[in-house]
């Protein structure tokens, strides 16, 4: 009875552990749970709270143990399976400060550099309100649920054990794929303002052919901000409504596809 006890205490224990070490790596660079202006502590229980519920679900597809070394092993595999999935769901997320860094070049704060804490790193100001709109829509539309999900279906996909090294070319080709996605939404999501800026520049350069004593700089910078800043009032629903339909459909796809 003893034995039986133990071998059952056992089961739980490096079952939770190993459920712990995916949920936990996920929650550490999932988007909105995993910024940096959100206390490691915070984190950490989070993650502690999602593996007490997810283990009894997630329990039939982990495999049995019979050493150390394969427990170890399957360790290693977890937290790199957890880090690919965070880090598809934080590459989308990275289209937010890439459209910001493209509109704000075009629009004339480009160098207006300030700490983006969504890429836990120096960004343009417009990226970084882009970034913190975008962490905010993921909430109230409940799209960090698809996120839970697909933490979950990914015991269907990378079954635990299941070889991942097998699995290494998939993950950089979809890791590739995804930062492309990525950059092609923030590209899209800029493209407004760098049609407004051209036909300013086209604009400008008339007025200086016309007038040369006129100094074209000093007069076209304001008057680039002041455009760039009213483009970004009347299309900022658009553009993150544009936002949240792709990184909907990317999540799905990356998600269930892998």
């Amino acid at each position: 009875m003893e034995s039986l006890l133990q071998d059952f205490v056992f089961a739980q224990i490096t079952t939770y552990i190993l459920v712990f070490c995916r949920v936990g790596t996920v929650m550490m660079l999932m988007p909105g749970v995993g910024d940096s202006f959100i206390p490691p502590n915070i984190r950490i229980l989070l993650a502690v709270a999602f593996t007490a519920i997810l283990s009894p679900a997630v329990q039939g597809y982990l495999p049995e143990i019979t050493n150390n070394q394969i427990f170890i092993w399957l360790i290693i595999t977890e937290i790199l399976t957890g880090f690919f999935i965070g880090t598809i769901a934080r590459i989308f997320m990275a289209a937010l400060d890439t459209a910001g860094m493209l509109i704000g070049m075009n629009v004339g704060l480009g160098s207006a550099m300030i700490f983006n804490p969504q890429m836990a790193g120096q960004g343009s100001a417009i990226g970084a309100f882009l970034s913190i709109v975008g962490a905010v829509l993921l909430f109230t539309t409940d799209l960090h649920h698809m996120l839970i999900y697909g933490m979950v279906d990914s015991y269907q996909t990378f079954p635990v054990g299941g070889g991942i090294l097998d699995m290494a070319g998939g993950m950089a080709a979809t890791i590739s794929r995804a930062v492309t996605d990525s950059f092609a939404i923030g590209f899209y999501m800029s493209l407004p303002f760098m049609v407004v800026s051209l036909f300013l520049y086209i604009a400008m350069g008339v007025l200086g052919r016309l007038m040369p004593q006129i100094q074209v700089f000093v007069l076209a910078l304001p008057i680039q901000i002041m455009l760039g800043l009213t483009v970004l009032m009347m299309s900022l629903s658009t553009m993150m409504l544009f936002w949240l339909n792709h990184y909907d459909e990317a999540i799905q796809v990356f998600f269930q596809k892998i």
